[in-house]
Formats: C-alpha cells, sequence, structure tokens
C-alpha cells in the first residue's frame, strides 16, 4: 500500500524544496525570456509574511507552493510546483485549497498570482478554482507572456 501524500507548512529550505524549485527555475526558463520570469528567491520564501507549503509522500518532495501575505487584504501564490513524476496526482488542486485555507485562517480577502501564457495547466486549475483575469498588479508590469488572476475568497463581497 502507498503511503499517503501529505500537504503542510514546512520551511522552503530542504534539499526536497530546493530541487524543485531549481525544476522550476528551469521549467520557465525553457518558455519565457529572463525578464518575464517572476520567482521569489529562496530567502524571500523564508520571510515572515510567506506561508510556505510541502506536499510529500513519506520523504519523498512531490510538490510545494507559497502563500506571500502583502498586508493590504490581499495576498499572491508564488512558487507552485509540481514535479513532473507527481503529475496526475491533483497535487496542484490540493496545494491550491492548502493555500487558500491559509488565506481565509489569515483573513485575506483577495489571492492574485502571475502566470505565463505558456502553463495551460497552470491556467485551467486557477480558471476552475474560481479565478478571474486582472490587469497587472503590484510592482508587475503589463507583459504580453504573463496572465494576471484574482479569486476573492472568505467573507469579502464578490
Amino acid at each position: 500500500m502507498q503511503e499517503a501524500i501529505v500537504i503542510g507548512r514546512e520551511a522552503p529550505r530542504q534539499p526536497g524544496v530546493l530541487r524543485l524549485l531549481d525544476l522550476s527555475n528551469a521549467y520557465a526558463a525553457s518558455l519565457y525570456p529572463a525578464e518575464s520570469n517572476h520567482m521569489l528567491p529562496i530567502e524571500e520564501l523564508e520571510a515572515e509574511n510567506v506561508s510556505f507549503f510541502v506536499a510529500r509522500r513519506g520523504t519523498e518532495i512531490l510538490g510545494c507552493a507559497s502563500l506571500v501575505i502583502a498586508g493590504d487584504g490581499s495576498a499572491e501564490i508564488k512558487r507552485m510546483f509540481v514535479d513532473g513524476a507527481a503529475r496526475g496526482l491533483q497535487l496542484g488542486k490540493r496545494l491550491l485549497a492548502a493555500l487558500e485555507t491559509e488565506a481565509m485562517r489569515l483573513g485575506v480577502g483577495t489571492i492574485r498570482l502571475e502566470t505565463g501564457i505558456h502553463q495551460p495547466e497552470a491556467i485551467g486549475l486557477y480558471r476552475k478554482a474560481g479565478y478571474i483575469e486582472i490587469e497587472a498588479f503590484g510592482s508587475y508590469r503589463p507583459d504580453p507572456l504573463s496572465l494576471f488572476m484574482e479569486k476573492r475568497i472568505g467573507s469579502s463581497p464578490v
């Protein structure tokens, strides 16, 4: 019998997560020029305003995602990535649900994200979960290779 997959808050600086972040960086670099990649470095993922989640089966790290609290009632999803060997296990959906639960726990009313236009699986995941397209937000500039999305959660008006 295979071990259950568990998703929980963990520190980002651990070998299995660093491997996933490297894979994520390489994947993004294969799709977009450097100026269109907006990856948070490990130091920023360790900040107090970041909730970092890891999906694992036993000791094997299969995916990760983080929620960066902006301080204005919103948060941003960053560094969501699932190992290619774990695709098809609904981990993206489960990580997204963990981030949304965390946002509600923290009183966040709106979750935003930036993803690339060449990632139809990610775009489909977000749309299916109720995220809608918006203009560039925060420090982002409009980019034809980026798609910006948001979802209002909790008791915030829709």
